[in-house]
């Protein structure tokens, strides 16, 4: 992953140090991929062997979807877009040589059919709208059952922010980074790491260990 001198500052991080201290295009699938466990959520966000050189500021969690973590995962009115959710993960990793930050997000539904009538519900009402009023769509490949990428700014400055979202059978994924050097994030960096996260998540669907990570 082709990574310059630059920092990401993702004001989602909030919620995952939360949980660490307590338009795509698909179909709407056929109803058969398998809802997640609490245990295969907290597997599917990346670990440390998955973020080579990264160091995790907020380990991987997954809790179970209440009114606090709703209110975390779905922040719209009525919470729109958590029916039917079961948990929810976050984690954040850091990275020294270059002061950057990612956060990963999974909400796990008990249905193909929940998580694609919420992917619309989150992206267009919350999620599309976190790198910035002038973020533009960018593509992120063919990564899951539906997807969705903007690339814009993020901070105060009009520094560079990304927001990517992902839906994989039951589950949805999110990506957010942001940087304080205007030339810090590229498109690439963003892929690999929604690529890494939409993995993982296949992998666990399949009943598998996830263990796709990044490239050393």
């Amino acid at each position: 992953m082709t990574m310059r001198n630059y920092r990401w500052c993702v004001t989602i991080a909030a919620a995952a140090l939360l949980l660490a201290g307590c338009g795509g295009d698909g179909d709407g699938g056929n109803g058969k991929a398998v809802a997640l466990s609490k245990e295969q959520v907290r597997e599917t966000l990346p670990d440390g062997e998955a973020m080579p050189g990264w160091k995790e500021s907020a380990r991987p969690t997954a809790v179970e979807m209440d009114k606090l973590y709703r209110s975390q995962a779905c922040p719209i009115k009525g919470n729109a877009g958590c029916e039917n959710s079961r948990f929810f993960g976050a984690s954040t990793f850091q990275h020294d040589d270059n002061a950057a930050t990612v956060t990963f997000l999974v909400i796990a539904y008990d249905t193909e059919q929940a998580a694609h009538a919420a992917y619309d519900v989150l992206w267009d009402g919350y999620y599309g709208k976190r790198a910035g009023q002038k973020a533009k769509a960018f593509e992120i490949g063919s990564l899951g059952d539906e997807r969705d990428a903007r690339f814009g700014t993020a901070g105060f400055l009009g520094e560079p922010g990304a927001v990517t979202q992902t839906r994989v059978g039951t589950v949805l994924l999110w990506t957010e980074t942001a940087s304080t050097d205007k030339g810090g994030i590229d498109e690439e960096a963003v892929r690999d790491l929604a690529t890494v996260l939409a993995e993982r998540a296949r992998q666990a669907q399949n009943g598998d260990a996830p263990s796709a990570g990044l490239d050393g």
